[in-house]
């Protein structure tokens, strides 16, 4: 969230110091991240510079346990690769989180770095990206990491595909609601001048939607959200996957559809980011067996499909049910017309479509 939350900051620093046994010299809120759930502070302590994350509403275990688990197998060579993940720190009592009503408090060290949007990622760091996104598909957790996980079914009431129709239902709305907020407002009004793209898309991922419940595929653990701004880089050339909120078992796809698609940050053309991905991703995996990747083209479609879709519902979410926001408002709306920009995530996904489905013209 770009403005602090409703918290007694005093609160924060006690809970550091009574959970963690952290003495706090300074706190600093950090206007990061589009999740109005989610909200990140840095602390300098004694001890060091923290990275702290504040998380509110759903909160699943596996999000900090995962990452936690992959970082120490890979630090202690289990796998053939660094571990490209920050593992949270533990509290005085071994547990990888605090509670601070109504947040859960989240440490990680501070790592000085910039998202992929930030900086021109290297083609050594796109292929390190793609050995990481292999060695987290193909791993091996302990089941009781990965209780709470939710698994794709492509069912109109799972996950992905129930967002489909909250975007039928605003775009319902807006024909016959008003919207004094002028946010709101512009918001519908974009939204009007773009329905039928908008109905096609959802169009499009409820067709494919049909195909995949009927004939299911393999599921892997995914990140589920990795686009460039989940990416961290620091300045030396190291490389990090962060914001592991939304972990789901899914097609490889899940994670897959990013690519090339104008969400994977700078530095690369589609083809080149697609190529060097994948150069990494087709090597060794957790296990150490080398399986290169047979991607699903109806899976990665579907994805790239719904991924714009939940984009435009959450937006729509934010700005059309509440006033609520201050400055997220404005960013969100950028956000929302950024999908809809040439060669931004609609016209990529379109031209990226093999599944040949009747091609909207653009």
């Amino acid at each position: 969230m770009l403005e602090k939350p409703e918290l007694n900051e005093k609160r924060l620093i006690a809970c550091l110091q009574a959970d963690f046994g952290l003495r706090v010299t300074q706190l600093t809120f950090l206007p990061l991240g589009a999740d109005l759930n989610t909200a990140v502070y840095r602390a300098d302590t004694a001890e060091g510079a923290i990275f702290i994350k504040l998380r509110r509403g759903d909160f699943n275990p596996a999000a900090v346990a995962v990452p936690k688990f992959l970082s120490d197998t890979l630090t202690q060579g289990t796998a053939p690769c660094t571990a490209p993940f920050i593992p949270p720190l533990t509290t005085r009592a071994g547990q990888l989180w605090a509670d601070l009503d109504p947040f859960k408090v989240i440490l990680y060290p501070f790592v000085e770095g910039r998202n992929g949007f930030e900086v021109d990622i290297t083609d050594a760091q796109r292929i390190a990206l793609g050995k990481a996104l292999k060695l987290l598909h193909t791993a091996q957790l302990p089941p009781e990491l990965t209780q709470g996980i939710p698994r794709e079914t492509f069912s109109p009431r799972s996950y992905s595909t129930r967002w489909l129709a909250t975007v039928r239902r605003f775009l319902e709305r807006i024909e016959h609601e008003v919207y004094p907020e002028p946010i709101a407002a512009e918001a519908a009004a974009f939204l009007h001048n773009h329905r039928a793209t908008t109905l096609d898309l959802v169009t499009r991922a409820e067709r494919l939607a049909r195909d995949l419940q009927e004939h299911p595929r393999e599921q892997v653990l995914c990140h589920g959200d990795i686009h460039g701004w989940n990416l961290l880089i620091e300045p030396g050339g190291a490389l990090y996957i962060v914001d592991w909120d939304t972990l789901i078992f899914a097609p490889k796809e899940r994670d897959l559809m990013f690519v090339g698609v104008g969400l994977g940050g700078n530095g690369h053309t589609p083809e080149q980011e697609t190529a060097l991905f994948y150069q990494g991703y087709n090597g060794v995996g957790y296990n150490g067996v080398d399986t290169p990747a047979q991607v699903d083209p109806i899976v990665l479609a579907y994805y790239r499909y719904e991924r714009i879709v939940e984009d435009i519902a959450v937006f729509c979410e934010q700005l059309l049910d509440s006033e609520a926001g201050g400055e997220d408002r404005a960013q969100a709306l950028v956000y929302l017309k950024s999908n809809f920009l040439p060669q931004g995530t609609i016209e990529l996904a379109y031209q990226s479509d093999t599944t040949h489905l009747p091609q909207k013209s653009w």
